[in-house]
């Protein structure tokens, strides 16, 4: 069973409609049991890392997430889910992530041209730079959906990047935790691509 985690932040039944797309039932649940009792796990978010940091600690699963993905299990975080998974993020203050991914999470302004827009919104291509299941079920070059005006930074678990006037983290991954910058949920036949290969491929 694949449990999405349920703090508060994120698009959650579109993430369950996707499950549904690909023939996997995923639940929505905030239950400490439930997320326990669950295969793997999918940290949605969006909005404020700031706010999204507090949620997850106000209900009580910051912990859980953290022992989960330590005892193995399975964890994508999508968007903010992903930025939360590393040490930290300087949005808005100096903020304290799961420290599940190494990096910071910083302003995509630090590393763009000034007359690009923030954020970047659209579909980008992504270039893989290490091999992982999590695309062993689409190509290289192939196009998601971003919507972020922040992005993982001085990482060394960085496994894809997308171009917007410098490389930037699409995605990255270590051991079992895995993120997305990108909305695989907002993008079609590829990002349920990875869906399947993350509900399918990854043990």
């Amino acid at each position: 069973m694949i449990a999405i985690v349920d703090y508060g932040v994120g698009n959650l039944f579109s993430l369950k409609s996707s499950f549904a797309a690909i023939g996997h039932e995923a639940t929505v649940s905030a239950d400490t049991a439930v997320i326990r009792r669950a295969d793997k796990l999918i940290l949605p978010g969006v909005g404020a890392f700031r706010d999204a940091v507090r949620k997850l600690r106000e209900s009580g699963l910051f912990p859980v997430v953290q022992e989960e993905a330590g005892r193995g299990k399975p964890l994508l975080g999508i968007c903010l889910g992903m930025q939360m998974l590393f040490e930290r993020s300087f949005e808005d203050g100096v903020h304290e992530g799961l420290s599940l991914l190494s990096g910071e999470v910083r302003s995509i302004a630090e590393a763009i041209p000034p007359d690009l827009k923030i954020p970047e919104i659209g579909w980008n291509s992504l270039r893989f730079t290490k091999e992982n299941p999590l695309f062993g079920r689409i190509r290289e070059g192939d196009y998601v959906y971003f919507v972020h005006s922040y992005s993982a930074m001085r990482s060394t678990d960085v496994i894809a990047v997308t171009e917007y006037g410098a490389e930037l983290t699409a995605a990255a991954a270590r051991g079992n935790v895995y993120g997305c910058q990108f909305h695989p949920e907002k993008s079609g036949a590829v990002g349920l691509a990875i869906l399947k290969a993350f509900a399918e491929d990854i043990e």
